[in-house]
C-alpha cells in the first residue's frame, strides 16, 4: 500500500479549508488531538489487569 505524499497531503489540506473554513481548523485539531489521546489513555489502562475482575474470577 502506497504511503501518503506531500502532495496528497496538501491537497487534503485545501479540501479541508474549504469545507470547513480557516475559523474552525484549530477547533477541529483540539477535539482531535483530544480524541487521540483519551483513546491512547484508555489503551494502556485496558492492557493491565484488574484486580477486582481476578479475584472474583478465582472465588
Amino acid at each position: 500500500m502506497p504511503s501518503i505524499g506531500g502532495w496528497e497531503w496538501l491537497i487534503i489540506l485545501v479540501i479541508v479549508v474549504i469545507i470547513f473554513g480557516v475559523g474552525k481548523l484549530p477547533e477541529i485539531g483540539g477535539a482531535l488531538g483530544k480524541s487521540i489521546r483519551e483513546f491512547r489513555e484508555s489503551s494502556k489502562t485496558d492492557d493491565k489487569p484488574n484486580d477486582e475482575s481476578t479475584t472474583e474470577s478465582k472465588a
